[in-house]
């Protein structure tokens, strides 16, 4: 076989990788079992008297040189099919309606392949809003440089780079890469070469603050815990892999940093790191307890993507859009519940509790 026939074989895989994602993200149990993101664990005091307008409570924020009408991301999802590239277009009509950041999959096959580009092109439909680029942290070690960084900044117009850890995916990814040999260094000398934030992220297995704090030495602007509790990634690729390692997903089901202790743990160690809190984010008042607890955004994933690949493209994108309304108002009555008029004062409050003691 040539190398053009082995690079197009490539590709081709990559896409149906991308197309089997969706499909079993939407239609097979992909959460972790036995464990949760930790929210369930907090409650707020309730403040019977606010001495608040509702009206006036502000969920505004700036991120990234722009203004955000709330605090919300719509988490790193999909890109390189057809159907990833409405997904991604629906999703960001309705992150600029509402003023959201939006997050793109990993743009690796676009890379591999200019014909993907498309399905990654979104800065049409959100004019206004941050977006992020997004690239496997492991692929460092397989061929790709700053230079591809930046060219998946450039393709997507984004505002910054977020390079995702996934080292068990990719153990249980047929297709997987495993060396993540030296890619501290790597990731160092991307966020030296490009000229944009870049931050890091995982994909729902948390950070913890030792590597935390070794990647915000290196260089990266913000982290992304991306904590268990929501879609398990070993959970996914055991539909996708062969029955020994189907049957070992399982010993994993329950593997990784629940969301609010991971978030609890980086916050703790480093009180002035931006962090954005991921993984398993249900509502508004998940959301509410993220920010008390040291997030200043909040990442929406799975609960979107349902309302993301309706079929009617009009549909989808209003769903999506009162979906964000939703978890937007949800975010504000909490808030109003314990008399916090600005996120600011949600940061700072002392009206949340562990259960746990």
């Amino acid at each position: 076989m040539t190398q053009r026939q082995l690079a197009s074989e490539h590709i081709e895989t990559t896409s149906k990788r991308k197309g089997e994602h969706i499909r079993i993200c939407l239609h097979e149990e992909v959460d972790g079992n036995g464990v949760d993101t930790g929210f369930d664990h907090y409650r707020f005091r309730h403040n019977a008297l606010p001495e608040l307008r509702f009206e006036d409570i502000d969920i505004s924020t700036a991120w990234l040189g722009k203004t955000m009408k709330a605090p919300f991301l719509v988490s790193s999802m999909t890109g390189g099919t057809a159907e990833a590239g409405n997904i991604n277009r629906r999703l960001a009509e309705a992150a600029e309606a509402k003023g959201w950041a939006i997050g793109l999959g990993s743009m690796r096959a676009a890379i591999e392949n200019d014909g993907l580009a498309a399905s990654f092109s979104i800065r049409k439909e959100a004019p206004s809003v941050p977006v992020i680029a997004n690239l496997g942290a492991v692929q460092l070690n397989y061929g790709f440089g700053a230079d591809d960084c930046l060219r998946a900044v450039h393709m997507a117009e984004a505002d910054a780079l977020v390079l995702h850890l996934n080292s068990m995916q990719e153990v249980f990814q047929p297709e997987g890469n495993t060396d993540f040999r030296g890619l501290l260094e790597r990731i160092r000398f991307v966020c030296r070469s490009l000229p944009v934030p870049v931050g890091v992220k995982e994909v729902g297995w948390g950070i913890d603050a030792d590597t935390a704090e070794r990647l915000l030495e290196a260089g990266v602007s913000f982290i992304d815990v991306a904590g268990a509790g929501g879609t398990s990634w070993s959970q996914v690729e055991k539909y996708r892999t062969t029955p020994m390692r189907r049957q070992a997903a399982e010993a994993f089901a329950d593997w990784g940093i629940p969301t609010a202790e991971a978030l609890r743990e980086v916050r703790s160690r480093l009180p002035e790191a931006a962090i954005i809190a991921s993984g398993g984010m249900r509502h508004g008042v998940d959301a509410a307890k993220a920010i008390a607890l040291g997030a200043q955004i909040c990442g929406f994933g799975k609960v979107l993507l349902g309302g993301a690949a309706a079929q009617d493209h009009e549909q989808s994108v209003q769903q999506l859009a009162e979906q964000f309304e939703r978890i937007a108002f949800e975010l504000r009555t909490a808030m109003f519940g314990i008399g916090a008029g600005t996120l600011s004062e949600l940061s700072g409050t002392n009206r949340i509790h562990n259960r746990r003691g």
